[in-house]
């Protein structure tokens, strides 16, 4: 059920256009493909997954959609002014940013160096930072922009060995709060989507198993699909949602209730 929802075809985005950062894979991909679903056009961007953002943009293209990617360190404030560039030169405007980009570590807070804490909360929160200020001239050119990051459910609750995960996931729903108000008069609406546990791939075959306390399932008794994430972000970029500003929605099985 979860494809069907998060990929049924529609026309609601229809001349719109997409940037989403971190589409390689997982809920990035999802996204990506479910807003093209809707009728946008679709940039994707990936840092080094050079192979698997090819493969986003593939299916995008053989379910009819138009997409294409660029490769950027949303951390590099030069390399996104060329990504919002290369977007705004091949589909002609931006009303659409999803901020998806972020890293998953997990270490002991006493065994953690600034640099991975610096790297986590760059990627996270400098990175929605430079994309989103990259973007705004656009979004307000639009007349309708939406800018939508993806937040976790660590930010919410709390998580072991994830101090830099959870602080930059927290910190973007501050964010999220911040730009919608300063952007309100332009007519751009920011949320945050905030996935509960969901099933993804993690790096690499050989990563080590989830531990014992990141294995428990939600009241509804199962993962959610990353489809189904996507289905909430494509509701907050179309027409459905202009008076929705400012919002953390949970998508988590009821895994926090807040």
């Amino acid at each position: 059920m979860a494809s069907v929802i998060g990929m049924r075809s529609g026309d609601e985005l229809a001349g719109k256009v997409a940037l989403v950062t971190g589409g390689a894979r997982n809920i990035g991909r999802a996204i990506a493909r479910s807003l093209a679903a809707g009728g946008a056009s679709v940039m994707v961007n990936a840092h080094t997954s050079r192979e698997a953002v090819e493969e986003t943009v593939a299916l995008i293209e053989r379910a009819g959609g138009k997409s294409a990617f660029h490769i950027a360190d949303v951390t590099d404030p030069e390399a996104v002014a060329k990504m919002v560039g290369e977007t705004v030169r091949g589909f002609g405007r931006i009303d659409i940013l999803v901020n998806n980009a972020a890293v998953r570590k997990e270490t002991a807070f006493a065994e953690m160096k600034l640099e991975e804490w610096r790297e986590v909360l760059g990627i996270v929160l400098d990175g929605a930072f430079i994309c989103s200020q990259a973007c705004v001239p656009h979004l307000a050119r639009a007349g309708a922009g939406a800018i939508v990051n993806i937040g976790g459910q660590t930010g919410h609750k709390g998580a072991e060995r994830r101090a830099h995960v959870v602080t930059s996931k927290a910190g973007l729903a501050g964010m999220t709060k911040a730009l919608a108000l300063d952007l309100a008069p332009h007519n751009i609406t920011v949320n945050c989507v905030v996935p509960g546990t969901v099933n993804t791939t993690r790096g690499s075959a050989s990563a080590p198993e989830l531990p014992e306390y990141r294995r428990s399932l939600p009241p509804l008794g199962r993962r959610g699909e990353p489809e189904e994430v996507a289905s909430i972000v494509r509701l907050l970029c179309g027409p459905d949602a202009r008076y929705i500003t400012g919002q953390s929605i949970h998508v988590n099985g009821g895994g926090l209730m807040p």
